[in-house]
């Protein structure tokens, strides 16, 4: 790999995964560039090493001249608005953000010769599917936030094919947890389970809302496939190196084991030592009922090793460690 391919720009790079991922890059001794405009992300996880711009994608003449001027080769995309529940309030804003961001971060991508770009995407694309959910599924999603990603998954893959750049499209099952080292963690609350109930622990408050408990599930709450953080980070640089050898991918990221929402909570007592009260809530528009990921392919293609016990506890231990750090760090 020459050198100008060790240059990597990072969109949404200031949030939960964006600053996780930055920090492993640099530990791989990638030259790491981050553009954010800070709505959702935040300077203080970011590495005093990485380049950062405050900027918005869709500012396409200024994000060309970065890829320009520093020689980017590689770009990871997570610059997103991503809440299911707020999708289906602000349509225009989820397509602005979402289809538009991307559409403009990928002219600036071609005008700059860009080779790999890695996407962050959604298993929500798939729509309301039960069961394990392989990436040749039909797609299609229920809501606003799922319908947004999958066209900014079609403008990636049609404009790969005139551009001739490669790209791996990655779609997140639940990411949890947070930095090993506790580095860097879930700092927006927008929503996710581990999130909500770090905090509320955190914060002795010992209660949760759970949106739906009628769903056609064993315990009538939800369930997802959950992936740590860690590990999701480590896919996407084990991508840049496939990308390197001219391999596109498309590729669900889970672990192909579901836990419902009911049984998340009870991991946590089991952690936290505490009685956690549970608010039961209607449902909320555009969730679905069951989200497993088939992740044979990620095995596959990437030789990425998914032979572990996944029981949550790892991932719960560090967001109640990171939530508590946050807790200090919001209060300097």
């Amino acid at each position: 790999m020459n050198k100008n391919n060790r240059n990597i720009l990072v969109t949404g790079g200031a949030g939960y995964i964006g600053s996780k991922i930055s920090i492993d890059l640099l530990r791989k001794d990638y030259q790491v560039f981050v553009v954010d405009n800070l709505q959702t992300g935040f300077k203080f996880l970011l590495d005093k090493k990485v380049n950062f711009f405050k900027l918005d994608i869709r500012d396409e003449k200024k994000i060309s001249h970065i890829l320009k001027k520093n020689k980017i080769n590689n770009i990871i995309h997570l610059a997103a608005s991503l809440s299911v529940e707020e999708s289906m309030i602000f349509p225009e804003k989820y397509y602005s953000n979402n289809v538009e961001g991307t559409f403009s971060l990928i002219k600036s991508a071609i005008n700059s010769n860009v080779k790999n770009i890695i996407f962050s995407s959604t298993c929500a694309t798939y729509g309301n599917l039960n069961g394990k959910i392989n990436e040749t599924f039909f797609q299609n999603p229920e809501s606003i936030y799922g319908k947004t990603k999958y066209l900014a998954e079609n403008i990636i893959i049609n404009y790969s094919k005139l551009a001739k750049f490669n790209f791996a499209i990655l779609r997140y099952f639940n990411v949890v947890g947070a930095d090993s080292e506790i580095r860097t963690g879930c700092s927006y609350s927008g929503g996710q389970l581990f999130k909500n109930l770090s905090k509320s622990i955190i914060n002795k408050k010992y209660e949760i809302d759970v949106y739906g408990n009628d769903y056609s599930t064993p315990d009538g709450s939800a369930i997802r496939d959950y992936i740590d953080v860690n590990d999701l980070s480590d896919i996407h640089i084990m991508c840049l190196k496939n990308l390197s050898k001219k391999n596109s991918l498309i590729l669900n990221c889970g672990y192909g084991y579901g836990y419902s929402v009911f049984e998340v909570i009870k991991k946590f007592e089991e952690v936290s030592g505490k009685k956690i009260k549970i608010n039961i809530k209607n449902r909320r528009k555009g969730d679905v009922a069951v989200a497993i990921s088939d992740n044979k392919n990620l095995i596959k293609k990437i030789n990425f090793n998914l032979n572990k016990i996944v029981d949550l506890k790892r991932s719960i231990y560090t967001s109640l460690f990171w939530e508590e750090r946050l807790k200090k760090i919001l209060k300097k």
